[in-house]
């Protein structure tokens, strides 16, 4: 400080700045330029990381609606096609209240419209009555809900480019077919929700063809289409929007000129894919905001001591060194508080060390429980082969002996597959997925539980269906489910005196995967799949197999339901999407 006092007092005999003000000055302005880039880059990171959390919820908001809808609405052709005043308008011929009644019920199901067709095709009876007489005979939802003994799901592009949503099923009367019965489902309304807000959303289905959109222009086209990006107009608009641009990221799409951030998800349902665009004017704005005020205090700050220097002549020098004694106080209380916060900061980081190792501990015991968890049954396995291949070669029958030794290093293989699999669950992370049978997954998941099975004579009961059933996942994840619910099931069943598990494998809107067992049943639903949560006997599992497994299939895109059945003991039904031709192809 009494530098500084001396250098004014120079300055004010010279009556012109010195070098060392100049250079002081020089530096400010490097700390200010160097200040206002690095907080650019700071807040526009962060800035941008929180508008695309914001845009991801939306976006699991907008698919978690879409997909409530159509589900709400698929169960509404069952119902009506059960109607008696419907079937018996059908049979009789008398259409004089259908109407009426389906106008009765469409305010209620919150559907687009309701018809009613006969057997040939004609629109009978409908909320619209301007579409009575209508044919619908060569109709997609009409044929196929004649072919089909289910609801079947329609959609079909409009002439005027927009797309119609239908749900159908036929109505029969005494084994034949009467009629048919078709729900149209109102997706618009979603379309004329995001209309008000300030994001591009499109949803596309298992071809990649936009059929909801925020911009009517982009149905019926894919997504690069659409975000074709269109040039400035001129010179102007493009330096405009170089400016407007230099605080954000590198763009994920360009939409008419502008960078925008795109989020993709999955909707489980027929493939369907939504995406939402989100412009990064917020961040712009926010990230300006604060740059503007730096600016404006490095500004003043500038002014301020162009404005001290310049009156420096009129000081005397009694206020010099009154100014000298109040800054050499304010120094020292400022070094006070600088040391006071050293040891604040030495606390906070002896506590964030001590967190840090605490949540190291943490993860490494629920790794260690899972790994034992895991590797538990295959080891197992592994003594039972070794024991009988021990006896296969004292008895001189090296073939049956090298047999169980091939499938002790498929169990090898095994072993190594579920550490993996662990490492990859506590990184939370999502491998390549491939098409997998799930019967041969449940044949090799029974061959691995072979010798458990043999040593309790446990009757098993399979239904498979004749057909392949095919998913979309990790076989080796899919099996370890698979084990996981057959291992609870036989544990359940130790203090059955003829313990039985039932065995369902279906295909249907979704593959699913039934494990029944005559067991005493589940106590705390509630709780079942949360982690250590356990009703066996300690030593006998630590209460990660159905958390795992629940991990896992949540990550495939379905789900892992837990019930107690009717008759006594506990169902299990892993459901995952089913791949057909469509879903296939998409994928």
């Amino acid at each position: 400080m009494e530098t500084g006092t001396s250098l004014i007092r120079s300055s004010s005999r010279t009556g012109s700045l010195s070098w060392r003000v100049r250079i002081a000055l020089a530096l400010l302005t490097a700390v200010a330029i160097a200040v206002v880039f690095v907080t650019n880059r700071y807040l526009a990171d962060r800035f941008t990381e929180s508008t695309r959390n914001r845009a991801e919820l939306r976006l699991a908001l907008y698919s978690g609606n879409l997909v409530s809808e159509l589900r709400r609405n698929a169960i509404v052709p069952q119902l009506l096609a059960r109607d008696p005043a419907l079937i018996g308008a059908l049979n009789s011929g008398d259409f004089s209240q259908s109407s009426q009644r389906l106008i009765s019920f469409v305010d209620e199901i919150g559907a687009a419209s309701l018809m009613l067709l006969d057997d040939e095709g004609r629109t009978v009876a409908a909320t619209n009555r301007e579409r009575l007489g209508e044919a619908h005979r060569s109709a997609g939802y009409f044929v196929e809900a004649l072919r089909s003994n289910a609801t079947v799901f329609t959609a079909r592009r409009e002439e005027v480019g927009s797309f119609s949503f239908s749900y159908s099923r036929r109505v029969e009367s005494q084994g034949q077919n009467i009629g048919v019965i078709v729900v149209e489902v109102d997706l618009a309304k979603f379309e004329r929700a995001w209309a008000g807000i300030s994001d591009a959303v499109l949803v596309t289905n298992s071809e990649g063809e936009i059929i909801l959109a925020t911009e009517p222009r982009w149905r019926g086209q894919t997504v690069d289409t659409a975000l074709e990006r269109q040039p400035a107009d001129g010179a102007i608009e493009r330096a405009i929007r170089a400016t407007a641009d230099w605080t954000a990221l590198p763009a994920d799409a360009y939409f008419q000129g502008e960078a925008v951030m795109q989020i993709a998800g999955r909707i489980p349902f027929r493939g369907w894919n939504m995406t939402t665009f989100t412009t990064y004017a917020s961040v712009r704005e926010r990230v300006n905001a604060v740059l503007a005020l730096e600016i404006m205090g490095f500004a003043i700050l500038l002014a301020l001591a162009f404005y001290a220097l310049s009156r420096r002549t009129a000081l005397r020098m009694a206020l010099f060194q009154r100014e000298s004694a109040e800054l050499r106080a304010l120094n020292q209380r400022l070094q006070r508080e600088i040391a006071e916060r050293e040891r604040v900061q030495e606390t906070l980081a002896v506590a964030e060390q001590t967190l840090a190792q605490s949540s190291k501990l943490a993860a490494l015991g629920e790794m260690s429980a899972a790994v034992s968890h895991e590797l538990n049954q295959p080891l197992a396995a592994m003594k039972t082969y070794l024991a009988g291949a021990k006896l296969l070669m004292r008895r001189n029958r090296p073939e049956e002996a090298f047999a169980a030794f091939s499938r002790i290093d498929d169990l090898i293989e095994r072993m190594g597959g579920i550490t993996r699999q662990l490492k990859s669950y506590a990184r939370k992370g999502q491998e390549a997925f491939s098409p997998v049978d799930m019967g041969d997954a449940l044949a090799s998941s029974l061959s691995m539980m072979e010798p458990q099975l043999k040593s309790r004579k446990v009757k098993i009961t399979k239904i498979l269906p004749e057909e392949k059933v095919l998913v979309m996942g990790d076989r080796m994840r899919i099996e370890q489910v698979m084990v996981n619910l057959l291992r609870n099931a036989l544990d359940a069943t130790k203090t059955v005196s003829d313990p039985q598990l039932d065995i369902i494998l279906a295909s249907g809107e979704t593959a699913t995967l039934t494990v029944r067992d005559n067991g005493h049943g589940i106590e705390d639903l509630d709780a079942l799949f949360e982690p250590f949560y356990t009703t066996k006997q300690p030593g006998d599992g630590v209460g990660l197999g159905l958390a795992i497994s629940s991990g896992i299939v949540n990550e495939l895109g379905g789900r892992l339901i837990a019930r107690n059945a009717q008759e006594g003991g506990a169902v299990f039904e892993m459901q995952l999407p089913i791949l057909n031709e469509k879903t296939q192809a998409a994928e």
